[in-house]
């Protein structure tokens, strides 16, 4: 594992959502824009919708001896969040948070989507994930666990209600980018998995993912272009079976 990486077991998230205006779009308003539309003009299909980046955030430590990873969310919008991620100040308190499904089947591959050629990241290999936003709010709280089942649902077909679901999360820390990972084990061996997910990509010429890639091993994850927060949870879950 890299030294800018550390994984940590959470017991609970616990994130407020604090509609609170960013300094760093109003700053950097010129630059953002002239960003987006050079985004823009190379994949047409991007979209600037409302995102949720993490703001204060802490790890507290539970009475049974777990933790807890609590903070609060601001909204604003996707290009704001792709310009800050391209030339932000690494000194703003600031970061990218997420939930991933971790979809594993039931003979313990991972079953990770290859992004499609429209998206901003084509050709990156990941779990089913997605930047949160305001349809993860509910009463004041940012739900990762809805933001990770639906994006399950939605860039796969499978629902989270047909997989085992583990307890808690694995956040994966690296710089600005916190990987909240929740596992979710799919009744079916890889590959009959991997042939249904493929199926219903093929569906959706628009889809965000072209294909599926099944993970056993070291040498499945040097074929595929995986970052390395995803290299060090998928080695550390090696490990802990």
């Amino acid at each position: 594992m890299s030294d800018g990486l550390r994984l940590v077991e959470v017991a609970e998230l616990d994130f407020a959502f604090e509609p609170e205006p960013w300094d760093f779009a109003a700053t950097h308003r010129q630059a953002i824009d002239a960003h987006w539309a050079s985004l823009r003009a190379e994949k047409p299909a991007l979209f600037n919708g409302r995102v949720l980046l993490l703001g204060r955030r802490r790890f507290v430590e539970r009475p049974d001896g777990g933790m807890n990873l609590e903070g609060a969310f601001f909204a604003t919008d996707y290009a704001d969040f792709v310009a800050w991620r391209a030339f932000g100040d690494p000194a703003l308190p600031v970061a990218n948070a997420f939930s991933m499904a971790a979809l594993r089947s039931a003979d313990g591959g991972f079953l990770l989507g290859e992004m499609a050629a429209h998206t901003l990241n084509a050709g990156q290999v990941y779990f089913p994930a997605g930047t949160p936003d305001l349809s993860d709010v509910f009463d004041g709280k940012v739900d990762l666990e809805v933001s990770a089942k639906r994006e399950l649902l939605e860039e796969t077909g499978v629902s989270a209600a047909e997989t085992t679901v583990r307890p808690g999360w694995t956040t994966v820390i690296a710089d600005r980018r916190i990987a909240c990972m929740k596992e979710m084990t799919i009744p079916l061996a890889a590959e009959a998995a991997k042939a249904r997910i493929d199926s219903f990509l093929a569906q959706d010429p628009r889809s965000e993912l072209a294909r599926m890639h099944v993970i056993r091993g070291p040498d499945d994850l040097a074929r595929v272009r995986t970052p390395d927060f995803m290299i060090a949870y998928i080695r550390a879950r090696w490990t802990a079976r």
